[in-house]
């Protein structure tokens, strides 16, 4: 139990709490204060009203000059308040009394206050007195403040007590409310530490309501799939490495060992040493094509990004391709399609390359008599690049899998490559921020890469 109060007040939600709940305690002391100082204000205001009320209608009965009316109305008056609550004193010019339950003497004109220490008052009282003189005599009406203060008392007494309830509700909603948070803080915690034990399918559970702690649970959950996912992409490419390299080594070595017995036997192995050439050759461009693909999506090209013209470099592609696609026997054209200028910020050596591979997969795949078409088009806050072609396509639940690593169609086995031209273009548009996605151009394939347009 110790342990749990320590932890708790170790929180950051529960001391958040606290300081919210003594921030409220001090507003609303402040708030009470200032209640209670006008309360009383307008109680005290409301007693002298009382009293001049009172003073006016007794004064009254001496209109005609009668002070025998007077002092009956005194004296009446007196007798009304046994426990004198109010006082009536009615004296002479010599201060002889004439009338009431106290004499008052030594009091100024109009409103004063006065204790208990007069003869025949309740000890320990406070009167609110106005005197005044009527037909040369001297007239007081005094009220006690018992009831004023007996009011303040009970106003006091109930803000005493809200106040106590109300630091004990907050201190106990707020025990509640970073008692929540906490748990929730804790199951981030041990879903990080699954995730460090190498359990990387453990989520951060989520409630659903879309608070921040949701939010920033979606984002750790979103952060988790995407290195599960490279994780998992790493696993694959070392068992394609293993896998599609194992075939050319071995072919490597059976070069070398046959070079190698026609060597003993005196015979001439220039075409074997040609052969091993070749595929050291292969093996080292693979090699080099999945370093390249590691240096690209590690980010490091950022930092020659500059406002590209995209029209220009698809421009360059087509006149570099063209005699290249008539000679293989197909037919390659460029059509911008609408805007101009439109610029990208980017590498222009990587985009190059990225639609070089793109150009040369449609060469290398598609039969005879193909027609091949690169494009662009400004749409909406993005340049739209597409390669298009009317060849055999790819089938719609292999488009997404040709962007791994070594992963090659059936189909293609039979042409020359590695595997990684694809991986290199997906590479490159999402350096880039680009979305890439394939479509079926009924036959034949487009290739779109849309990239966002370079900020003004």
């Amino acid at each position: 139990m110790t342990g749990t109060w320590a932890r708790l007040l170790r929180s950051t939600p529960f001391r958040l709490a606290l300081t919210f709940a003594f921030l409220f305690m001090l507003a609303f002391v402040l708030a009470g204060a200032i209640v209670y100082q006008m309360m009383s204000a307008d109680l005290a205001e409301q007693l002298d009203d009382t009293i001049k009320e009172t003073y006016s209608v007794v004064a009254a009965t001496y209109a005609d000059n009668d002070l025998k009316e007077l002092v009956e109305t005194v004296q009446s008056h007196s007798t009304r308040s046994p426990r004198k609550e109010q006082l009536f004193s009615l004296t002479d010019a010599a201060g002889n009394r004439l009338a009431g339950n106290f004499t008052a003497a030594g009091l100024p004109d109009g409103f004063s206050m006065f204790g208990a220490e007069m003869p025949g008052l309740p000890p320990d009282t406070e009167y609110r007195a106005y005197s005044g003189s009527v037909g040369g005599n001297n007239l007081t009406i005094a009220f006690s403040l018992s009831e004023t203060e007996e009011l303040e008392t009970i106003m006091l007494m109930s803000f005493g007590w809200a106040t106590l309830i109300i630091t004990g509700l907050a201190i106990t909603g707020g025990a509640l409310l970073a008692s929540r948070v906490q748990r929730r803080l804790d199951g981030i915690a041990a879903t990080m530490v699954d995730v460090s034990h190498g359990r990387l399918d453990t989520r951060i559970p989520l409630t659903g309501n879309g608070d921040d702690i949701d939010m920033v649970s979606g984002q750790v959950n979103a952060a988790l799939d995407r290195l599960s996912g490279l994780v998992d992409g790493m696993k694959q490419v070392s068992t394609n490495i293993a896998h599609d390299l194992k075939t050319p080594l071995n072919r490597l070595q059976m070069i070398l060992e046959g070079a190698a017995d026609k060597a003993a036997r005196d015979q001439d192995v220039s075409d074997d040493l040609a052969d091993a050439r070749a595929e050291g050759y292969q093996i080292n461009e693979t090699f080099d094509a999945l370093l390249r693909i590691a240096q690209i999506e590690a980010g490091a090209r950022k930092a020659r990004f500059t406002d590209v013209d995209l029209d220009e470099i698809l421009r360059t592609m087509a006149e570099i391709y063209t005699d290249v696609a008539e000679d293989d026997g197909k037919v390659l054209s460029f059509s911008q399609l609408n805007g101009s200028g439109d610029r990208i910020h980017g590498d222009r050596e990587l985009l190059t390359q990225m639609f070089a591979n793109l150009v040369e997969n449609a060469l290398r795949h598609c039969p005879p008599g193909t027609t091949i078409r690169l494009s662009v088009a400004r749409q909406g806050e993005r340049v739209l690049a597409s390669v298009a072609d009317n060849g055999p396509g790819i089938p719609p639940d292999e488009r997404e899998r040709v962007f791994q690593r070594l992963y090659r169609l059936d189909h293609s086995r039979s042409t020359p490559g590695s595997g990684l031209g694809l991986s290199l273009v997906r590479a490159i548009a999402d350096l880039h921020g680009a979305s890439i996605a394939l479509d079926d151009c009924r036959p034949g394939l487009a290739v779109m890469v849309g990239f966002p347009l370079a900020s003004a």
